[in-house]
């Protein structure tokens, strides 16, 4: 699947807010937009602002715009809040997961951990960095000696981290259980997904 891979302090800058890309950000640096007329923007309109929550999404979770419709079109013909499904889906992702329960540094890293084939899920070695999980799945690393490694420098640097309650982190063991389907207080990306549904509706 493909990925952004360009700057990615330009994409919080787009966006106004720490998008959570990288460890450090330069927002307070720069707080104008990118690109040569970025202090001239002024008042969005109601697409506009639509337009922006749903890059906002994309951004933050590191998906294009051909998965993430998917990710629509399948909350769409689910049963329930479309809003609250989307974000299920997004934060169910494993290498989502394996960010949130503080064994990566940024989203980005999870992905690649996952793509390099460092993540089991129940055991089992899996290489999908859009794989879901589920209730009761147990994400844990590889043996090689190498891996822990990584993984425990990342545990260092991210001391303090407050893993969210759908999510259960051992840190000893360097693995993690999904304790139950995140509930929409439970995400807290700045997003407001009704924006996105309104888009995508018209």
């Amino acid at each position: 699947m493909a990925r952004y891979t360009g700057p990615r302090c330009r994409l919080s800058r787009r966006e106004g807010v720490n998008l959570g890309l990288k460890k450090k950000w330069s927002l307070e640096k720069r707080e104008t937009p990118p690109g040569q007329h970025g202090a001239r923007r002024g008042k969005l309109s109601n697409y506009g602002l639509q337009l922006r929550e749903k890059q906002k999404a994309k951004r933050i979770y590191g998906i294009l715009e051909k998965q993430f419709r998917n990710y629509y079109l399948k909350a769409s013909a689910t049963k329930g809040v479309t809003g609250t499904l989307l974000l299920q889906m997004l934060e169910k992702r494993l290498d989502n997961v394996v960010y949130q329960l503080g064994f990566a540094i940024t989203r980005a890293q999870a992905r690649q951990m996952v793509n390099h084939g460092l993540v089991c899920v129940n055991g089992k070695k899996v290489n999908i960095p859009s794989a879901q999980v589920y209730e009761g799945d147990a994400v844990s690393f590889n043996a090689k000696e190498a891996t822990r490694a990584y993984v425990k420098k990342n545990l260092e640097m991210n001391e303090g981290w407050s893993v969210p309650l759908w999510l259960q982190a051992d840190i000893a063991a360097m693995a993690g259980k999904v304790v139950r389907i995140p509930a929409r207080e439970d995400i807290v990306v700045p997003l407001n997904e009704q924006l996105i549904i309104e888009l995508y509706s018209k």
